[in-house]
Order: structure tokens, then sequence, then C-alpha cells
């Protein structure tokens, strides 16, 4: 019931920054004094004596032009970085739109799943014997991860939706102490999805190497649609990919996460660049502002998030509602041996296999 709720919860940021720029109060006033007229239509200031008005030294101003300063750091000339700007509209604008796009849009395509496939069941039912999928270390490794991650997902979507959504309704006063109070969390329920991370990266890569039943399986789209389902080991093709998915999505977020807890100490956005330049012969700038830096990593953080709450939507259907038997690998950690075969037939086997060298006698290989 609770992860159902969290996925409902995960269907619901702005950081408002604002710039006015006025003409030179001297010149207004002076203008307004001796010929007020001069303000309908007519450019208040002076002009240079090359001819160019305060206007137009404005506008370059406004765009980010940068002039020529004495001081050891040439930024020091740039008065406005026009880029924050464009950062203010995406985090305000096209970040949340596209997030409820994606988020709503994996919703919806599941309900449609669902409606023409419904859950899947054991084809055979329940044999009554089990065998054991997960120990307890793999247990609460995924728990630990998918409890943190609910929770980051929670608190960022507010940054992203809760002006819209939620203040409205709670009122300015408790909205601000949420925000604020999940914003503490959320930097510290982060290192906690790190060490997660970790543990299952260490625990599942071996069993997560792409091989030839994987190719199989993606050909017969895992039978998710009948036909029964390919043999596969312990983790099929869509398992991994989803596996792959939340570990570097999340060393990527982790990073990005870092770089804002810690603002304007590191470079990771441009030395990005440059790798990606060098090996993929893109053409990045790779030179950035330290605030640059802040900037993108914020939107890449916050679109590197939505895009693993997208996936882990699915996951979360398909481990519960979506699939008899599949929520009992990560609750008791024993599942159905019918379920167990009719998903994972060739791991089963080779399950079977070593428990009878195990009653002979016989030496194993350590994992």
């Amino acid at each position: 019931m609770l992860v159902a709720r969290s996925l409902l919860i995960l269907i619901f940021a702005s950081l408002v920054m604002t710039a006015s720029l006025m003409t030179g109060p001297a010149n207004f006033a002076y203008a307004q004094e001796n010929d007020p007229a001069a303000l309908q239509g007519a450019v208040p200031g002076g002009t240079t004596e090359a001819g160019s008005s305060d206007a137009e030294l404005w506008r370059q101003i406004r765009q980010g032009n940068q002039g020529t300063v004495a001081g050891a750091n040439p930024r020091s000339g740039l008065m406005i970085q026009s880029e924050g700007e464009r950062w203010r509209q995406i985090r305000n604008s096209e970040l949340p739109m596209y997030s409820a796009i994606a988020i709503l849009g994996m919703l919806i395509l599941l309900s449609i799943f669902f409606a023409i496939r419904g859950r899947i069941r054991i084809e055979h039912g329940r044999s009554g014997h089990t065998i054991t999928r997960f120990n307890l270390l793999e247990r609460a490794s995924h728990w630990l991860l998918a409890s943190s991650f609910i929770v980051l997902a929670l608190t960022g979507l507010n940054l992203i939706f809760g002006r819209s959504l939620i203040l409205p309704w709670l009122g300015a006063d408790a909205f601000a102490f949420i925000t604020v109070t999940g914003k503490y969390i959320h930097n510290y329920v982060g290192f906690a999805f790190m060490v997660a991370l970790v543990l299952v990266a260490v625990l599942w890569v071996m069993h997560n190497i792409p091989n030839r039943h994987d190719v199989v399986w993606l050909l017969k789209g895992g039978g998710m649609l009948g036909g029964g389902h390919p043999p596969a080991k312990k983790f099929n093709a869509g398992q991994k990919i989803i596996f792959w998915v939340v570990i570097l999505c999340g060393i990527s977020i982790s990073m990005s996460g870092w770089a804002l807890l810690n603002p304007f100490t590191t470079t990771m956005m441009a030395d990005t660049a440059q790798l990606s330049n060098s090996i993929l012969g893109t053409s990045f700038p790779t030179e950035f502002a330290a605030v640059q830096e802040q900037q993108l990593q914020s939107i890449w953080h916050s679109a590197m998030a939505v895009f693993m709450i997208v996936v882990i939507i699915a996951h979360i259907y398909l481990g519960t509602v979506g699939m008899e038997g599949a929520l009992d690998a990560m609750t008791s950690g024993e599942v159905d041996e019918n379920w167990a075969r009719e998903h994972h037939s060739i791991w089963v086997d080779e399950v079977n296999a070593d428990n009878k060298d195990v009653a002979a006698g016989k030496p194993q290989p350590a994992e």
C-alpha cells in the first residue's frame, strides 16, 4: 500500500530571479525636469562622442557583453550574466512542463498496458515450493536504495511543482516550512542513496552483464504480451536495463548533487564537455563561469532525476500490481518455484545444479 501511495504522490520549483534594468536616474531626472516631452518615444540620457546612446550601452550590458576592466579577473567586466535569464526560463517553465509530460505519460502508458494485459499471473499457479532469490543483505540494500530514492524524489519534485500545486493548497507559511524541511532532508538522505547505490552495484553487477539470452528476451518482448517468458538467468534483459539506468543515472545525480551542495568548487560540467569533445567529436563550450557551472548542474540534476523517476515508476508497477509473485523476492526473499521457472528458468537450473553439488559434497566456486 505504501508503494502504491508513493507511486501516486510522484505525479505531483521554482527559484525566482528577476533583473530590472533602468536608465541612469540622473539622466532620467534631468530629462523629466527640463524636457518632459523627451521621454515620449525618445531615449532618455545623452549620447557618447561616438554617437551611441545610453540605451545601447545598457542593452549590451543586459545581453551579457563583457567590458574591459583593470583588475586581474577579466570576468569582473561582466555586469550581468545573461545566461541566468535562460536558466530561469528553463527552471520555471520548460522543466516543469516536460517533467509533467514524462511522469504523466508513463502513468498513462502503464494504465493502458494494464488494461490490455492485466496482471501477469503465474501461468501454472503457485507450486507451494519456494526458492531463495535474494538474501538479507541484498534485500536491505535494495530497500535502502528504494526508500532513499522515494524520499529524494518527493522532496525534489516539490521544488519543481510545489509552487504550482502545493502552495495554493497549503498557503505560504506551511509551504515554506515543508520546502525548507524537505531541502534539509533531501541533502542528507542523498548520502544514504549513495551508500545504497554502491552496495547494489557491488552485489549485482556480475549478474547484470549482458549475454546472448538477453537478445532473445528483447526480441520476444520478455513475453510481456503473452506467448511465454523467454529463458533468463538471475536477471533478464529488462531488469538489466533498469539496473544500469539506476547505476549510471544514480552516479550522475550523485555527482551533480555534490556540486550543488558545494557550490563554486567544481568544474565537472566543463570537464565533461571537454571529454565529450575529445572522444565524441562534439563542439560544446569548455569554459564556464562558476555561476554557469551551478546553473548547468541544477538543470542536469533535475533532468536526470526526472528520467530516473519515470523508469522507477515502471519498475514499481512491474514489481507490485503488474506481476504476480514478483514482490515476494524483495519481501521474504523467497519466490515460488513456478514463478522462478517461468521468468528465470536458466537461473533455476543453475541453483538446482548447485544444490545437488552441495548435497553430493562437491566443492563450490566462490561468487
